[in-house]
């Protein structure tokens, strides 16, 4: 590395515009025409149709191969570990979707098969999530609120909520938008619409499930304290939701307040126990299983429900629902809510995938990650499941157990349906206040990232997006936090090109090299050239900003030398005219030659402390519309991208001649003899024409 860079070099080469460039190198012009395109993309044929086919069932391709003997008995071991944290998550989770605990379950088997077999990420766990559950609460809790479903009870001369036909209402609404989410997820899929990801940055992705986990915990603290408030929505709704709570915290019943403080405790200090142990046992403790066996008996035993008033899960029936389609009534008022799902669900997702997938060497499909997501929402959905997406606890589970294939997943699914057909009713007596315990300690890294703050703080202040993302969702809700963030992060990006650092270049003596001049003590500026650059792109936005700057950096009046061009233009008209009148009256016709000839008075000498040339460094611009041209006035370009040659984009007088390949070629043309020439005779050239000044 020493010796390359002691390494010299010396080249002797023409000065290189950009028309050179493109004929040394042979510039291709060939373009592929869209019916071409099209033609090339409904061909069919035998390997085409085979590579589509296992391109889009995934399965067909990895599982022929499947290594038995490599990877069975990891794969076993972790399906059988996640499986059993399913079963937990999935009760707990569904009561952040406002629906009966067993179709939390129903939800950890019907999607983990469809993902298995279309799914392309081999380590991450599929089932229900924290900030899905609580969006979707939302949905149902919105649409189905408890006010709906009053009914006199004669006895108690009181109102109760109806809870079975609630509760039925709110499974057919999560239904909806859990078909219609994953209905969004497919065609945006079959689209290849992947990349849409890429809008939603890491820092905002952080501080958005941040910002989801605060109302997952707000939401859980009715079944901690024992206390029913009134459910609010839209905006604000959590604030109100707090100030709710506070007022109710005299009514908290004490034996549920027990029940969650014994178990979040135990909860943490088995957790600690499993990171002290994580390398002497080869499966972690299943923490939360424990949780809900001991809370389960307890409660059977000492009648928490009737002796105590501790909340219960209740009735959970055995075996799997029918299949019912959705309402489609109801899509019209959940469309929003399931788009919203279908972007969040598919980001965490292939976030997580993409983390593993560059872990151990092999590529996740985003578009088909997409189709598999939207696959395992909508047939979920017709078979009473609510939205879904993959756990980050359950996923470094199943890596860390061993877990190399989806074949993990699909065991999984195996533990549940066994817990659905014969042992679920076994749970009927769990205190809901375990599971919201479950919820609180499983949280505990998303609380990690408000660590995020100050470590992004120092590093780039606009990734501080963080924090205005967290700030919306918890005012504004999940959903509308989500849009708002996105929009956010847009405005951040316009922002950067409204404030982009302008600099004059100079050169390192002896080399074609050129950097700040503010931020090099030597580097030196070209007598008589300028050499400017910006560092964002140039558009409708920032262009009347960067010729202020031009003018600022060069000490040259702009908008004194505009007008003087538009005087000496306007004279040049009017004398062309007048020539004309004349040549007419006189009956004499003008030469071919001569009518693209203006004789125009050039100015006096110019300014000396103005520069001879100003060069535009444009190599940081990705792309230039037209008002970006008009305002690069009489400006020698260099540094171009493909996309700003001229192509019919410039005037005819802005031509490859004037984009240089290089700053140094710009520079040593600007020097020579050729161009101080041309310099003084482009004091003639119109105002809103890109030009050698």
């Amino acid at each position: 590395c020493i010796e390359r860079h002691q390494t010299g070099y010396s080249v002797h080469r023409k000065i290189l515009d950009e028309g050179s460039v493109d004929e040394m190198a042979e510039k291709s012009e060939s373009k592929t025409l869209l019916s071409e395109k099209v033609r090339k993309s409904v061909r069919c044929s035998g390997p085409r149709l085979k590579e589509c086919l296992l391109r889009s069932v995934p399965l067909l391709s990895w599982l022929p191969r499947y290594p038995i003997r490599e990877n069975a008995l990891g794969d076993m071991i972790s399906g059988i570990s996640v499986g059993i944290m399913q079963l937990p998550q999935g009760m707990a989770y569904a009561l952040l979707a406002s629906v009966p605990p067993v179709f939390g379950l129903y939800s950890s088997f019907y999607p983990v098969l469809i993902y298995f077999i279309f799914g392309t990420s081999k380590h991450i766990s599929i089932g229900t999530f924290a900030v899905i559950s609580v969006m979707i609460g939302g949905v149902t809790e919105r649409l189905a609120p408890d006010s709906d479903f009053m009914i006199w009870d004669n006895v108690t001369n009181s109102s109760n909520v109806d809870i079975i036909s609630r509760d039925a209402e709110r499974v057919r609404v999560a239904t909806a938008v859990t078909f219609l989410a994953g209905i969004f997820q497919i065609l945006l899929g079959l689209v290849k619409f992947g990349f849409v990801v890429t809008y939603l940055s890491e820092p905002l992705v952080r501080g958005y499930t941040t910002g989801a986990a605060i109302h997952v915990i707000v939401s859980q603290l009715k079944y901690t304290f024992g206390i029913s408030p009134v459910r609010y929505s839209g905006p604000l709704s959590l604030i109100y939701t707090v100030l709710e709570m506070c007022y109710l915290i005299p009514e908290t019943n004490i034996g549920t307040l027990v029940v969650s403080i014994v178990t979040i405790i135990s909860l943490i200090l088995t957790k600690e126990l499993n990171a002290y142990l994580s390398k002497k046992i080869p499966v972690p403790i299943p923490v939360e299983l424990l949780a809900v066996i001991i809370g389960t008996v307890v409660s059977w035993q000492v009648n928490l429900g009737e002796k105590y008033g501790v909340d219960v899960v209740g009735i959970i029936p055995s075996g799997f629902q029918p299949p019912v389609f959705p309402e489609v009534s109801l899509f019209g008022q959940v469309i929003g809510d399931a788009f919203a799902l279908s972007v969040v669900g598919y980001g965490i997702a292939i976030s997580l995938g993409r983390i593993f997938a560059l872990k151990y060497g092999y590529k996740v499909d985003s578009n088909q990650e997409l189709i598999a997501l939207g696959l395992s929402n909508s047939f979920g959905g017709i078979f009473q499941c609510f939205a879904i997406s993959c756990s980050m606890s359950r996923s470094m589970v199943q890596e860390s157990t061993g877990g190399k294939t989806q074949v993990a997943g699909a065991l999984s699914a195996i533990v549940i349906l066994f817990i659905v057909l014969w042992i679920g009713a076994l749970f009927e007596d769990l205190p809901k206040a375990v599971l919201a315990a479950i919820i609180y300690v499983n949280l505990h890294g998303m609380m990690k990232q408000f660590l995020d703050i100050p470590v992004l703080w120092k590093k780039n202040k606009v990734d501080a997006i963080w924090v205005a993302t967290f700030i919306l969702t918890v005012l504004l809700n999940p959903d509308i936090g989500l849009a708002a963030s996105i929009g956010f992060a847009m405005l951040t990006v316009i922002f950067r090109t409204q404030l982009p650092t302008y600099s004059l270049l100079g050169q390192i003596p002896g080399t074609d090299i050129y950097r700040p001049l503010e931020d090099y003590n030597q580097v030196r500026q070209v007598p008589g050239i300028l050499v400017f650059r910006s560092s964002a792109t140039l558009y409708f936005a920032n262009a009347e900003m960067y010729q202020d700057a031009v003018g600022k950096k060069s000490g040259i009046d702009i908008a004194k030398i505009l007008s003087a061009k538009k005087k000496q233009e306007a004279k040049r008209e009017r004398i062309e005219k007048e020539n004309a009148k004349k040549a007419k009256k006189k009956g004499v016709n003008m030469e071919p030659e001569q009518k693209d000839i203006a004789f125009v008075e050039l100015e006096a000498e110019p300014e000396p402390s103005h520069p001879r040339a100003i060069i535009l460094d444009l190599s940081p611009v990705n792309f230039l519309d037209t008002v970006g041209v008009k305002a690069n006035l009489y400006l020698q370009y260099s540094g171009v991208v493909d996309n700003l040659q001229t192509g019919g984009f410039f005037s005819d007088k802005v031509t490859n001649s004037c984009l240089f390949a290089t700053i140094h070629d710009a520079v040593l043309y600007c020097q020579s003899a050729r161009a101080q020439e041309e310099v003084m005779y482009c004091t003639s050239i119109k105002p809103t024409e890109t030009h050698a000044f």
